[in-house]
């Protein structure tokens, strides 16, 4: 393993290593299925091939970075693995910010891929009915959060230029796929699909202070 002081570009192994590692998981939570499915992988695994690019092959944000600054670039050495970090380079190369932000991505990362998983055991198992139990008592897109939770885990552990145009992108377009599955639930479900709507957020947890939480009585089949 490269240390957080050495050079750690042009090592495309890793780059399709980390691509086919993720990719997989990804697919094997996910379980795509339909059309919109795919295009919702496919465009995740496109920001993926972008952040593994620059993560370990050639560092273009680095490149653009400091022949734009020069000299007044905030680290000496931004060759570095741990100075390829962007937030960690804009720190002045702190170490400390370094240990903190990779094991918060990795929770992140991880924890989007288990919202997935569960998400999509849930749409499986409603045979045709409405549900709401489980996770989706919190979100109706549990999936899309998940992959939401996923972006977010790979732009705090190593955020790029194209990564951090892609995000919001990609953001907009799981908001546009939501929209169009919900569609489809109201024309099967109607008044009860409108009840579950207004009690359950699309993608984020509400946050409850105090006792009063609203308890969901409806059930959701698919996100």
């Amino acid at each position: 393993m490269h240390g957080v002081n050495q050079t750690a570009y042009g090592l495309w192994p890793a780059v399709i290593f980390n691509i086919l590692f993720f990719g997989l998981f990804v697919y094997s939570a996910f379980k795509p299925t339909t059309k919109r499915d795919w295009r919702t992988l496919g465009a995740f695994t496109a920001f993926m091939v972008a952040l593994f690019t620059e993560m370990f092959g050639f560092p273009l944000t680095i490149y653009i970075l400091t022949s734009i600054l020069g000299q007044n670039y905030p680290v000496l050495d931004p060759f570095t693995h741990a100075n390829g970090h962007l937030w960690v380079a804009l720190a002045g190369g702190s170490p400390v910010l370094f240990n903190i932000l990779h094991p918060l991505s990795n929770v992140l990362i991880f924890s989007g891929l288990i919202i997935i998983a569960v998400g999509w055991r849930g749409i499986h198992a409603g045979t045709g009915r409405l549900i709401t139990k489980g996770i989706y008592r919190f979100v109706r897109h549990p999936q899309y959060s998940g992959f939401m939770l996923m972006i977010i885990g790979f732009l705090v552990q190593w955020p790029t230029f194209i990564t951090l145009i892609m995000a919001p992108i990609l953001m907009v377009m799981y908001n546009w796929l939501a929209k169009k599955e919900e569609k489809v639930m109201l024309n099967l479900f109607g008044d009860e699909y409108i009840s579950y709507m207004k009690d359950v957020p699309r993608f984020f947890p509400k946050i409850h202070f105090g006792g009063n939480k609203k308890k969901s009585s409806y059930n959701h089949m698919e996100n």
